[in-house]
């Protein structure tokens, strides 16, 4: 016969695998072949009963997975209340509709427990709800928002009909900041103003703002500032730089910031900076000009032109001057100064204006 003992330092519930064979000598011989024997009928109808037992434990299951109903994911509501439907997905069109939970506030958040819907579908006598591993849902209340600018159009509106006022020089700055009305999503048109009062000396505004007959109303304040259109620079000019027509920006600001001769449109195309001018600085009169297109010391045409009479010279700018300005001119020729006209780049006319005997002796060689 052969024994079987523990390995030393292991546990008798280790299992076989831990233990391994000592030979005591002697021999075995080959199995004896084991006899089965018939199931008897007691042990038949063990099995049946067992097999019914299987069957009811299954039919009593069945309905968690017979019914389909399974929890949604996160949910906005759109009205007052959470119905069935809105949170579970296989419910019946008859109960669909049914409520079940408040709906947090307009445009606010919250959760409910998995748990909670489960059992409000249980009282209903749905069955079990497949949650999917999911604790709880986001609830989110959806609303209509009514910002800053149809709340600043609504007061523009009433101030042009109450008190005459041009909307399209008005801007209002409310007090606080991102005042909005939330109100439900069928609330349509357009907000309107009610009750408003204005002041113009301290230009103070107070209104309430109301959508659908004031079914949903905000009381909202703030003060009405005059604006003026004004030509501001996108970027820094050097002096003497062409402005583009991408370097000048037309905004809106307060009136009483802006300088009486601040510019209200772009400068002409070519024109450039008199003085170094920063980004985001309104022009002025005089900031831009067109260009010199008569330097001092350079060489130019002196042209003089009467009907039937036309002369040119050659001479020399003493000063420099754009398109039109009058400028002096040395006559190279005889040595004298004259005052002329810019006509064009490199180019000066004395004109009818200029005395004739003037330009005739300008004319003449020493």
């Amino acid at each position: 016969m052969s024994a079987y003992r523990p390995l030393p330092g292991r546990d008798f519930a280790d299992g076989l695998e831990d233990f391994d064979p000592i030979d005591i000598g002697g021999a075995f011989g080959p199995p004896a072949p084991r006899r089965i024997a018939p199931l008897g009928p007691g042990a038949i109808l063990r099995t049946l009963a067992a097999l019914c037992v299987v069957v009811a434990i299954g039919f009593a299951a069945y309905p968690a997975f017979a019914s389909g109903l399974r929890l949604k994911g996160d949910v906005t509501a759109r009205g007052d209340v959470l119905t069935l439907g809105e949170l579970v997905e296989g419910a019946e069109p008859a109960l669909a509709g049914r409520a079940l939970f408040r709906a947090p506030a307009l445009g606010a958040t919250g959760t409910i427990q998995a748990r909670r819907i489960a059992e409000a579908v249980a009282a209903l006598g749905l069955g079990t709800v497949e949650t999917g591993g999911r604790v709880q849902v986001a609830v989110q209340r959806a609303a209509r928002r009514v910002g800053p600018p149809e709340i600043e159009a609504a007061l523009k509106r009433s101030l042009e009909t109450g008190y005459g006022l041009d909307a399209r020089t008005l801007s209002v700055r409310l007090d606080g900041e991102g005042q909005a009305l939330l109100a439900p999503l069928d609330l349509n048109g357009q907000a309107t103003a009610l009750d408003v009062t204005y002041d113009p000396r301290s230009r103070r505004i107070t209104g309430l703002i109301s959508l659908g007959e004031r079914q949903a109303s905000l009381r909202v304040s703030g003060v009405v500032l005059e604006m003026r259109e004004v030509a501001v620079l996108a970027r820094t000019l050097n002096r003497g730089e062409r402005i583009e027509a991408t370097d000048i920006a037309i905004e809106r600001r307060p009136r009483e910031g802006v300088p009486p001769d601040a510019q209200a449109a772009a400068p002409a195309p070519g024109e450039v900076a008199q003085r170094t001018l920063g980004a985001g600085s309104m022009l002025r009169a005089g900031d831009t000009a067109p260009p010199e297109v008569v330097l001092r010391g350079e060489t130019v045409t002196i042209v003089y032109e009467t009907p039937g009479v036309s002369l040119s010279m050659r001479g020399q700018a003493n000063e420099s001057g754009r398109l039109g300005a009058t400028v002096s001119v040395l006559n190279v020729a005889s040595k004298k100064a004259l005052q002329a006209t810019v006509i064009g780049p490199g180019r000066v006319s004395v004109g009818p204006a200029a005395p004739v005997r003037q330009a005739s002796a300008a004319l003449d060689t020493p």
